[in-house]
């Protein structure tokens, strides 16, 4: 059996999954490291797996809610950002052993030369595609398609402009390690001649594997994260939730913002709820709402594999993570998207026939929202459709294909 280190940088939607296929690992018989910020230390002790601090060198506490987080989520993405965050990494990993590396999407700049270092394979973990098909662009480009020439033009420009604008980041990172200089563009090639190994963590029938790409690019399954070990709900919403019909959830997690629009949201929030005559529950996130109202509760964080089969919808910025949750509860969603590749899950969403409205964040309103809400409420089709989606995800078995292609790729070496 093989020692494994699995490394996530990002939201919580970045990391929970991780979790999910790294107790799958274990189970499988094989010793697994989650090394990831300090946010996420209890998500990752929680549920029995073993954690290392990768220090973010960057004075930002996201969870305050004085900070200026538009600034910051820029700092963090910054040349600068990313080499703190990396030297991080690095720091908290060179001298840990292992036989292979799982990197996380944001973790691949350090992750590669660290592994190279050690002397040990790299297998990537996505929960969005970014490789080039003719079918779609890369996720965080959004759900345009610029046609079959174009989509693929799109993922090479979104490739050459990372290797730019971060060259000398990952130039600092090889010398750190002590590893010969070679352009980001020519180890990006030598990757790709290699076929090296890419898992992406969402299911095939949502969005299915593109034809034409390259053998090791796999589509396994969502990575359900686990309940955190003795777990309970909160009283408070147990008593909420016994009290009257399903409200409707809403929150948008990592999305940041200033607490002005904070303010601005949360009465949106709840003068949209009242218009539509429902109850609900809305998460705070990072944005830090705080809606006050009768019939809705604001809570912190709660897993969303038992919170949201107790809803009548769901509305959320569409990050991968939420989206999953959403759809393996079989409830219909509302997509309030933002940036990167929401906008994208949100259009497969409307694609699957189980969102009643997409409302970008920056136009969200209490008409447009109470009306999606009622939509969403009562429109039977809606509700039929995600409760087909929600069978079909609940035969797969993601973690498990996911273990079944680890194994077999390092059988090969």
């Amino acid at each position: 059996m093989s020692r494994m280190i699995i490394t996530g940088i990002g939201s919580r939607g970045d990391i929970a999954p991780l979790t999910g296929l790294g107790l799958r690992l274990r189970e499988a018989g094989h010793e697994v490291l989650v090394a990831a910020h300090s946010v996420f230390a209890d998500l990752i002790t929680g549920c029995g797996l073993d954690f290392r601090l990768m220090e973010t060198n960057i004075d930002i506490d996201m969870t305050d809610p004085n900070v200026d987080k538009r600034k910051a989520a820029w700092q963090f993405g910054s040349p600068a950002g990313v080499r703190a965050t990396g030297m991080g990494m690095i720091e908290a990993l060179r001298d840990e052993p292992a036989d292979v590396m799982l990197l996380a999407q944001l973790t691949e700049g350090p992750g590669f030369p660290l592994a190279e270092a050690k002397g040990i394979p790299v297998i990537g973990l996505r929960f969005q595609p970014m490789c080039a098909t003719a079918a779609y662009p890369p996720a965080s480009m959004g759900p345009r398609s610029f046609g079959s020439f174009g989509n693929r033009m799109a993922a090479e420009f979104g490739g050459w402009l990372g290797d730019t604008v971060y060259r000398g980041v990952v130039g600092d990172f090889r010398r750190e390690l002590g590893l010969p200089e070679v352009s980001v563009r020519e180890l990006r090639r030598r990757r790709t001649a290699a076929e090296w190994p890419i898992l992406h963590g969402y299911s095939p029938y949502v969005l299915p594997r593109p034809a034409d790409w390259r053998p090791g690019l796999d589509v396994t399954g969502y990575w359900w994260p686990p309940s955190p070990l003795d777990w309970q709900p909160p009283a408070e919403l147990v008593d909420f939730l016994a009290a009257g019909p399903p409200p409707v959830f809403i929150g948008f997690g990592s999305v940041v913002d200033s607490s002005a629009h904070s303010a601005h949201v949360s009465e949106i929030v709840r003068k949209a709820l009242r218009q539509a005559g429902v109850r609900g529950v809305v998460q705070a996130g990072w944005l830090q709402l705080d809606v006050s109202d009768d019939d809705v509760l604001t809570i912190g964080e709660v897993p969303h594999d038992w919170l949201f089969p107790q809803m009548a919808a769901v509305v959320h910025s569409c990050g991968a993570g939420t989206t999953a949750a959403g759809l393996r509860a079989g409830v219909p969603a509302i997509g309030v998207p933002s940036y990167s590749d929401q906008p994208f899950w949100a259009q497969r969403l409307t694609e699957l026939g189980v969102s009643a409205a997409t409302i970008p964040h920056a136009k969200l309103g209490v008409d447009a929202l109470a009306a999606a809400i009622r939509t969403a409420i009562s429109d039977s089709t809606l509700r039929a459709n995600a409760a087909d989606v929600a069978d079909r995800l609940a035969r797969e078995d993601g973690a498990g294909q996911a273990v079944k292609a680890i194994e077999a790729h390092l059988a090969t070496l």
